[in-house]
């Protein structure tokens, strides 16, 4: 009796193999995905967590208040919200190597695009923003949350801007390997 559990232990091990090696014949990997230390500690991850930071600050401090009233503050919102989902989004892929598994998309390319968009689109939110101030009131707190959003979006502008730059620097040294 001893000898059925080592038997359907080797059984399910074979079943196993089997069906490993028909995932990675089919262009299929069954591997986990890793934590990447060294994207966090380089430019560009540093620069993207600090995109999330204070894109989070961005929105988070506008949401506060009743920005509703004021047009301009909408398109703010818009842009800081999306910016951020989406900057989210790449940071995790790059943080657990998601990104290797799909091959067919150019991800120096992408990159570039996304942080040289975003940053157009922050500048434009963040002047809005800067001239939305005039419509509240000094010292109050609907003031005091708009400048401090504002403050906070040229500081995304600036690190988009760096990623952009450093997205540039690999997509030219990845170009001239090819």
């Amino acid at each position: 009796m001893e000898e059925e559990p080592e038997a359907s232990t080797a059984d399910r091990v074979n079943r196993a193999r089997k069906k490993s090696s028909s995932l990675e014949s089919g262009g299929l990997s069954h591997s986990t995905l890793a934590y990447d230390r060294s994207f966090i500690c380089s430019a560009s991850g540093l620069l993207m967590f600090a995109e999330t930071v204070c894109g989070l600050l961005v929105w988070t401090l506008l949401g506060g208040t009743e920005y509703v009233h004021v047009p301009g503050l909408g398109w703010v919102m818009f842009v800081s919200v999306v910016c951020w989902v989406l900057t989210l989004c790449l940071f995790i892929l790059y943080l657990t190597t998601a990104y290797t598994k799909i091959p067919q998309i150019p991800w120096t390319l992408l990159g570039l695009c996304f942080n040289s968009s975003a940053a157009v689109l922050y500048m434009t939110a963040a002047v809005i923003n800067a001239a939305s101030l005039t419509q509240a009131m000094r010292g109050r707190y609907y003031y005091i949350s708009w400048m401090a959003s504002t403050v906070f979006a040229f500081l995304v502008v600036l690190c988009y801007t760096a990623n952009a730059y450093v997205s540039y620097r690999s997509w030219r040294s990845k170009s001239e390997d090819a």
